[in-house]
């Protein structure tokens, strides 16, 4: 479980995404909110190398984002398990898809019952 994740984000906005905006989160069954905590990287889709001094993503670019929720979801690396490791990102205010992710890393938490 973890409230914290590192993803590739393919952003489909025509909007930018950047730090500090807020959206929701749409994993398996569970819709949380969640804030950008930054845009780490883009990838150059020609070369797959990674610029890391991106401070924003535009229309259909590719980057390394890290994400903060509202609360804890159970989540895998998209490399180990496709269905618990990918999620959408959806506008708050249309309620419309603005980004699809892939995660890579997360910061894990310890919940005891």
């Amino acid at each position: 479980m973890t409230r914290e994740i590192t993803a590739t984000v393919c952003w489909m906005s025509t909007g930018a995404l950047h730090s500090r905006q807020k959206l929701l989160l749409k994993h398996t069954t569970r819709t949380v909110r969640a804030i950008v905590d930054g845009v780490n990287a883009k990838v150059d889709i020609n070369t797959l190398d990674r610029d890391g001094g991106a401070d924003e993503l535009g229309l259909n670019e590719i980057g390394t984002v890290s994400l903060r929720l509202s609360q804890p979801i159970v989540v895998d690396p998209y490399r180990e398990q496709r269905v618990t490791g990918s999620f959408i990102l959806i506008d708050p205010a249309t309620g419309g898809t603005v980004g699809a992710g892939m995660i890579e890393g997360t910061q894990s938490v310890e919940y005891s019952i």
